[in-house]
Order: C-alpha cells, then sequence, then structure tokens
C-alpha cells in the first residue's frame, strides 16, 4: 500500500507532532494544579527529560502517546500498515530508551509515574485521583546529589 499524501505534505504533518505541551499533558497538569500540586516542567537535567516534575515528592511523570510509546492493550497502538519493519524498529528503540530512563530515575531516588494519553479522555477525574494516591504514598528515596543540585 502506497502513502496517499506526497512525502513532502507528509513530512509537514510529521513536523506538527508536538514534544511539549501537548493536549494531554496540558490536561494532566491542569489536573494537577487544581489538585494543589505545584511542579516543574522538563527538567533537562532528568534522565528523559520528563514532562512534570514534583521536587517535593521525588515524582516524576510521563505522559505518554499510546501509539508512540505502545500502550500495551490499547486500541490506539496499531501499527502502520506501510513499512511496519522500520515501524517495529522505531517503537522497540521507543519503548527500550523508555524504560532506561524510567531505570535511571528509579536508581536516582525518583518515583516515576506513567500517564497514557487514553487515561486522560476516558476518565480525568479517576486518572486524578490515582495519581494523588500515588504522589502521597510513602516513598523511601535515596538521594543522589547529581540530581539534587538542580533544585
Amino acid at each position: 500500500m502506497t502513502d496517499r499524501i506526497s512525502k513532502e505534505h507528509r513530512s509537514w504533518n510529521m513536523s506538527r507532532i508536538r514534544g511539549k505541551d501537548t493536549k494531554p499533558e496540558l490536561m494532566l497538569r491542569s489536573l494537577l494544579h487544581r489538585a494543589g500540586f505545584r511542579f516543574r516542567l522538563h527538567v533537562p537535567g532528568l534522565p528523559g527529560k520528563p514532562d512534570i516534575v514534583l521536587p517535593k515528592y521525588r515524582t516524576v511523570i510521563f505522559v505518554h502517546g499510546c501509539f508512540w510509546h505502545r500502550h500495551e492493550g490499547c486500541s490506539n497502538a496499531t501499527m502502520p500498515k506501510t513499512r511496519p519493519q522500520f515501524w517495529q524498529e522505531k517503537f522497540d528503540r521507543t519503548v527500550e530508551r523508555d524504560r532506561e530512563k524510567q531505570s535511571q530515575l528509579e536508581s536516582a531516588g525518583w518515583r516515576v509515574l506513567t500517564v497514557w494519553e487514553c487515561e486522560l479522555k476516558t476518565d480525568p477525574t479517576k486518572l486524578a485521583y490515582r495519581i494523588k494516591n500515588q504522589i502521597l504514598r510513602p516513598h523511601s528515596s535515596t538521594h543522589n546529589a547529581n540530581i539534587l543540585e538542580i533544585f
């Protein structure tokens, strides 16, 4: 199956996919703010530049798109029909990178939460309650001087 649009138009479409301030990210930030949490955004000194950082709670939150980050069992995590090997390799690298960054953060004493795009669309109130409980749950942390210097 060939692409129905030109390479130039496809390139233009792909250039519109943002990495920061996406609708799901803005929605989660609004939910957290209304719940009384204050946070920082995209802290560059942390592995993976988490979307939301709550230094007071040693917690970071990644807001993942179901398609790009391969939300298991989600209907949004479809496989493109064209060039499946290319896409599979691309998705595998993304998932592996996510695991590496999570591991690095956890080793540095951070609690890592992942929020999926579909969760925000389905039941944001339930999601906000779950996240609030996870953030406020006691967390043992080992402090890493290199990470703490940025705060």
